[in-house]
């Protein structure tokens, strides 16, 4: 028995384990967050447990008189609630589904089940505790897409039907949960699983309503699919990318996993963020869907307006504004590299303004490009991909290195002021941008070449 648990056995009252932590124990799936039924008043508990444990406690919910316990160095937790009902068994019985519908004594004892969730952990099968308790709380039709996809377990057909009979009322719910729950869903392993249950429970209306609108738009003779069946194939792709990317980018593999893994936001890695890319990188199609003079369909403008739309949406969920800038700039770029492979070779300058443009995303948007054109099988597929992951491999090379060490100017500006009398202001900072480009494209390499050059750059302005 964990610490906090074994220090919650030992104290005076009646509590129980209840929810999440019972079936994931059960599942043998590693758990330090506890929830925690408390038959006496959770404040004292909290505080005795706290006492005992060297541990924070804060009351965490005035409306229903939880508090929380945290150890000090964070490594579990312990949420202690009053019981729902005048039994153990009465809150139970308020619950979603019969899985987290079970409860074992803390002071010892036999689980307590009266709804048949061991049986239903044993069958990995979700089933709602009662016909009411999606009404209850509609967020619950979104948990069951998460756990679904995350624990793999299929959904008791009474249940699916309730949960979509029930799915117009998660519209009301606060956006901060269903992000959450939308969250565990794009990150899990099974996400095309978890995401193709919420569409067939009706749900994705509710959640991401610009994902649905895809659905039936046609493309052009280079794809083989609609826009939503495309978006899910890229997203199928990204997550393949982010789990083995050495097929694609060979030697570069190790620095592409290392900047994918790293924290980004909401709790998300890169790559985690990177399927939220993926997911709304095409959802300005819709609005952006045209027929040229010739027949050809396009979609003129959907990076830039999709970029507008994406960072809308995470708004609307509530996400941080750090997710939201990074999935808008993933997705107002993702066909930069695709454009560059009709002006091979590549010049310096042409890369220096590729990465320019995408930074701070210049690694993840290459990524993204290679999943894009992956999952692109229409006319000539097979020759645009090899030359698309060809160009992408080279480029990463460099993207990497510009995201560990960023080009810099090879002279600093107080001196290159000095050495033209040039007052500081826009004029020198674009000096300055105009010689780091010709840095990196190993046009100069000395303080005196770049003194020179940017004196005939200043002269060639003022002779206009």
């Amino acid at each position: 028995m964990s610490q906090p648990l074994q220090a919650l056995s030992e104290l005076p009252g009646a509590a129980w384990l209840v929810g999440g932590a019972i079936r994931d124990r059960l599942l043998g799936r590693a758990t330090a967050d506890f929830d925690v039924a408390a038959g006496g008043d959770p404040r004292q508990l909290a505080r005795a447990l706290a006492s005992a444990t060297d541990s924070h406690v804060f009351k965490l919910s005035e409306g229903f008189g939880a508090w929380r316990v945290v150890a000090r160095d964070h490594r579990w937790q312990v949420d202690l609630l009053p019981l729902a009902g005048e039994t153990i068994e009465a809150d139970l019985g308020q619950r979603d589904l019969t899985i987290n519908a079970i409860a074992k004594p803390l002071a010892g004892g036999s689980y307590v089940d009266p709804f048949g969730g061991l049986e239903d952990l044993r069958a990995r099968r979700l089933r709602m505790v009662s016909p009411q308790a999606f009404a209850n709380d509609p967020l619950r039709t979104l948990r069951l897409a998460r756990l679904s996809c995350e624990l793999e377990f299929a959904l008791d057909p009474d249940t699916a039907a309730r949960a979509a009979a029930d799915a117009r009322s998660l519209a009301c719910v606060a956006p901060e949960r269903i992000f959450a729950e939308l969250r565990g869903i794009v990150i899990a392993d099974r996400a095309l699983d978890g995401l193709a249950l919420m569409d067939s429970l009706g749900l994705t209306q509710s959640v991401l309503p610009e994902l649905a609108e895809l659905r039936g738009v046609e493309q052009s003779r280079f794809h083989h699919l609609d826009v939503y069946d495309h978006t899910q194939a890229v997203l199928a792709q990204t997550i393949e990318l982010e789990r083995d990317p050495e097929p694609a980018f060979g030697r570069h593999a190790g620095g592409v996993r290392a900047v994918l893994a790293e924290p980004l936001a909401n709790e998300l890695t890169r790559g985690q963020a990177l399927r939220f890319a993926a997911l709304l990188h095409d959802i300005a199609k819709p609005q952006t869907r045209s027929v040229n003079a010739e027949g050809r369909v396009t979609f003129i403008g959907h990076d830039r307006v999709g970029a507008q739309m994406a960072r809308a949406a995470l708004h609307r969920l509530r996400a941080s504004e750090r997710l939201a800038e990074h999935v808008s700039a993933l997705t107002r770029n993702h066909l930069r590299l695709g454009f560059l492979v009709h002006q091979l070779p590549l010049t310096r300058r042409t890369i220096y303004g590729y990465l320019s443009a995408c930074t701070p995303v210049e690694v993840d948007v290459t990524v993204l490009s290679v999943a894009d054109r992956l999952a692109t099988r229409g006319a000539g597929a097979e020759e645009a991909i090899a030359k698309h992951v060809r160009l992408a491999r080279e480029l990463i090379d460099d993207a990497l290195e510009w995201r560990a060490s960023p080009p810099r100017p090879p002279i600093r500006g107080d001196k290159l002021a000095r050495s033209l009398a040039l007052p500081p202001g826009p004029a020198l900072g674009q000096l300055l941008e105009e010689l780091t480009e010709a840095s990196f494209a190993g046009e100069i390499r000395t303080e005196d070449e770049a003194i020179e050059q940017a004196r005939q750059t200043l002269a060639r302005l003022n002779g206009r």
